[in-house]
């Protein structure tokens, strides 16, 4: 994936190359926006899986509807603010994945700063996915299911205490809800 750094959001006019952007689609790009920021306001050194969760609800229909209800982005939400701010979840200011990750994407051990380990490998397999989709860009739901592809990452653990994860793969069920919504409305 390279430099995981420059490829986390579109060139704009800050003088990044536009093929930056291109491997993301425009709810995605947003969604990583989201998650530096917001990382960067909690005073964490590195944006982790569960800065990307948090990025992904706010930004992208598709994962709010692939989540469930609005009880349940509710409780997600929660517990994502709560973690923000203090309360609830806390990780310590340990870098996610970083303790003995034998199996750390290259991008990673070449000393990508500012991601960690797990949300670099979060992202790679989002772009994985997308391609195996046949899909020019990776869009939310690729990265929420690249997330839900490991069990012990922060994102995960967030989902798991909200009990808020998708039975289906993510982006099955935005296709469903999507197609629902259609149907209702030509009735």
């Amino acid at each position: 994936m390279g430099n995981v750094r420059n490829r986390t959001s579109c060139p704009e006019r800050t003088g990044r190359r536009p093929e930056v952007c291109d491997a993301f689609g425009p709810e995605l790009a947003a969604a990583l926006s989201s998650a530096r920021r917001r990382a960067g306001r909690d005073g964490d050194r590195h944006v982790d899986t569960a800065h990307l969760l948090h990025g992904l609800v706010e930004s992208d229909p598709a994962v709010r509807a692939a989540l469930g209800g609005t009880a349940r982005l509710t409780r997600i939400l929660g517990y994502l603010a709560q973690r923000s701010i203090g309360y609830g979840l806390r990780w310590q200011r340990a870098v996610e994945g970083a303790a003995g990750e034998a199996a750390a994407p290259a991008a990673v051990r070449g000393g990508t700063s500012g991601w960690s380990p797990a949300a670099v490998a979060a992202l790679e397999g989002a772009l994985r996915r997308a391609r195996a989709r046949g899909g020019a860009r990776a869009e939310g739901t690729d990265l929420l299911d690249a997330l839900l592809a490991d069990p012990r990452c922060r994102a995960v653990e967030v989902l798991r205490r909200a009990g808020a994860i998708p039975r289906e793969p993510a982006a099955r069920a935005a296709e469903d809800a999507s197609r629902r919504a259609c149907q209702g409305r030509s009735r």
